[in-house]
């Protein structure tokens, strides 16, 4: 290995090489793309952002990883602040598979095989033994570095204070589009550029809807809405924090009540049941208990790893084995919905697992949120 690397890129390229080891793998291509939002998994290899187009961080087992861009993609980033060797070519499937074959790579191991790679670069690989590395490389980036929790924590503090703006400039009558512009300009002051991804849930006056929606101009508030507020800092670590908004004189529904009772029952649960060791099934029974006994479903995953992707493996859920570590950061938003298939609940909180439990890192309380208009 002759590229000197930081000591955090050290840490999570020797995480990932074990991960190879363990799984017999000769290589890894960790595919990236600010197509499809999945430009994390690069910038955790490199610390280069992918402004736009793709790229694939090559890892072999026993020689420095490098790089590889497309031609055209040579200026769409600031590419000083990648750490490894960058190779520009036309068609980078092919250059990956020519060194492949030189190299004598037996099984390679694809992080986005099924959701991020280009089939032209795919298609290019054919022939070689490759195998989906999804699950395996997003537990081997769980676990985060003291470094990384602090990006994590200024992600919280932006996103906390863009709720707080979001709930400031609600009133029933206004459109979403407008509210959510003013949480959006915070963002994008505080360095989160375009990697916000930010949504509401609406439906009467008295209880939200299941369905998320875009932001739209003819999106006109009522009386009780569930923002969906999901941001990454400058340091590019996703966090997602939001809690329900009523006006101050709205009667919500005896559903949308008796699921707050329920959030409170899961905020409490987390904390006890997000120890090191702790399978991510038992957290989803733990924190899910309070939602089903009073006969609600979850219409979305209760929770997931969560890191420079926005989701990341493991997910806390139903016969998903993968225990608990010290430092995992956890996405938690039971989407809590009642048997009419109309009243919801969704609200979102960013974990820290701890030897002492599960540590909410916002300080917003778990509650309903009355605004004063």
């Amino acid at each position: 290995m002759g590229t000197a690397l930081s000591p955090e890129l050290e840490r999570r390229h020797a995480n990932v090489r074990d991960a190879l080891a363990e799984h017999d793998l000769d290589a890894l291509i960790v595919s990236g793309s600010e197509y499809s939002g999945f430009e994390g998994a690069v910038t955790y290899m490199t610390g280069f952002q992918i402004v736009h187009r793709y790229a694939y961080v090559v890892v072999p087992a026993d020689e420095d990883a490098y790089v590889v861009f497309p031609s055209e993609a040579r200026y769409v980033g600031e590419h000083g602040t990648a750490e490894l060797e960058q190779i520009f070519h036309d068609r980078p499937g092919e250059l990956i598979a020519a060194r492949a074959g030189d190299a004598g790579w037996r099984r390679i191991g694809v992080f986005g095989l099924d959701y991020i790679m280009a089939v032209r670069d795919y298609r290019a690989l054919d022939g070689l033994d490759l195998v989906s590395f999804d699950v395996e490389f997003d537990h081997a980036r769980a676990v985060k570095s003291d470094a990384e929790l602090e990006s994590v924590r200024d992600s919280v503090r932006i996103n906390e204070r863009g709720f707080e703006i979001f709930l400031d400039a609600y009133a029933p009558g206004r459109t979403a589009a407008a509210v959510m512009a003013a949480a959006e300009e915070w963002f994008v002051a505080e360095g989160c550029g375009r990697l916000t991804m930010n949504m509401v849930l609406t439906g009467t006056d008295a209880f939200a809807r299941p369905e998320f929606k875009i932001a739209r101009r003819e999106e006109v508030l009522g009386a009780f809405l569930l923002p969906s507020l999901e941001v990454a800092g400058p340091g590019m670590h996703w966090v997602e924090v939001s809690r329900a908004i009523a006006s101050r004189d709205a009667a919500l529904s005896g559903d949308t009540e008796r699921m707050l009772e329920a959030y409170l029952e899961y905020h409490e649960a987390a904390r006890e049941a997000m120890r090191p060791g702790t399978s991510c099934h038992d957290v989803h029974r733990a924190v899910a208990g309070g939602f089903t006994e009073r006969g609600y479903h979850l219409g979305h995953v209760t929770g997931h790893s969560i890191g420079m992707t926005m989701i990341e493996f493991p997910k806390v859920g139903e016969g998903v084995e993968t225990e608990l570590a010290e430092n995992m950061v956890f996405s938690m938003h039971p989407h809590a919905i009642a048997a009419n298939g109309e009243d919801c609940l969704y609200m979102q909180d960013t974990w820290l697992v701890t030897d002492a439990g599960g540590v909410p890192l916002t300080k917003l309380p778990m509650q309903i949120f009355r605004a004063d208009s």
